[in-house]
């Protein structure tokens, strides 16, 4: 074996081991949280540490899903992020297919403030818009964090769409336009269809952004059964101690509709980020 064979050989084994140092030290948070969930609360705080538990039990699944509210809790999110991503995928592919297929003044600075919305912190807004959802009386109910997450997620989603449907020959426009299509008909029957992949991008994005939120919906709903999922984990802490096999135990039943949507649209969320940015 000649000296470059070996060089290359050991920079590849060198690259391997790098990658699966980063998916060990991304992966052991998730292996964490699994073993804590799956062990009785005494073995919780044993020393020294073990890392798998002496007898796996799901009893911290079934306290937090028949014991509290927790099916409520996610039931919430679901309604609540769900009207958020439609909302959100409706409003930002008309603008972003605006923006692709017309020049007018202001459109590059447009574009700028849409960004620029996306660097101001959360936590700076929290006020001006707890006054304002009181303000329309809508306080504690779905809307008010439909209304929110709407606001945070369009800018981000338009710009997504904008490079996407860039992507989309405007001939196209100009065949439907002739078989007598209005701009609104074209946009349906058209580029929309062939834009599946940059809406189902955008819609994880949404839905993942709307779903880990939590400020908000603690801020901006009072009762129990109007609490979403991020909020209702978070009250499972109690007065005196944590139950952390309960509360892990809660934050992988979280975390499930995420991976789920994730391994189904995987394809669809690269093909989506990347087209605008191969244009």
């Amino acid at each position: 074996m000649t000296t470059p064979d070996i060089r290359r050989r050991a920079f590849t084994g060198g690259k391997f081991t790098l990658l699966a140092a980063f998916c060990a030290a991304a992966l052991f948070p998730v292996f964490w949280m699994l073993t804590t969930a799956l062990r009785h609360q005494p073995e919780l705080f044993s020393v020294p540490p073990k890392w798998i538990p002496d007898e796996v039990t799901l009893d911290s699944f079934r306290y937090v899903w028949t014991e509290t509210a927790l099916p409520q809790y996610v039931l919430n999110s679901l309604i609540v992020v769900s009207a958020a991503t439609l909302v959100s995928i409706l409003f930002s592919s008309l603008a972003a297919y605006g923006m692709s297929r017309y020049e007018f003044r202001g459109k590059g600075t447009f574009l700028t403030f849409l960004l620029v919305t996306q660097m101001f912190p959360s936590i700076m807004l929290l006020i001006p818009y707890f006054q304002i959802i009181r303000t329309l009386g809508l306080y504690d109910t779905y809307a008010a964090l439909v209304i929110t997450y709407v606001s945070f997620t369009i800018p981000f989603c338009t710009w997504m769409m904008w490079g996407y449907m860039k992507s989309i020959p405007r001939e196209l426009d100009e065949a439907a336009a002739l078989d007598g299509c209005s701009p609104l008909g074209t946009f349906f029957r058209v580029v929309l269809p062939l834009s599946i992949p940059g809406v189902m991008a955008t819609a994880i994005f949404s839905f993942i952004t709307g779903w880990n939120e939590y400020i908000y919906a603690l801020v901006l709903t009072q009762s129990d059964t109007m609490k979403t999922l991020p909020v209702g984990i978070g009250l499972l802490a109690g007065q005196d101690r944590i139950q952390w096999n309960d509360l892990m135990a809660a934050a992988i039943i979280a975390v499930i509709p995420l991976v789920i949507i994730f391994v189904l649209f995987q394809r669809h969320l690269v093909s989506g980020l990347t087209a605008g940015a191969l244009k």
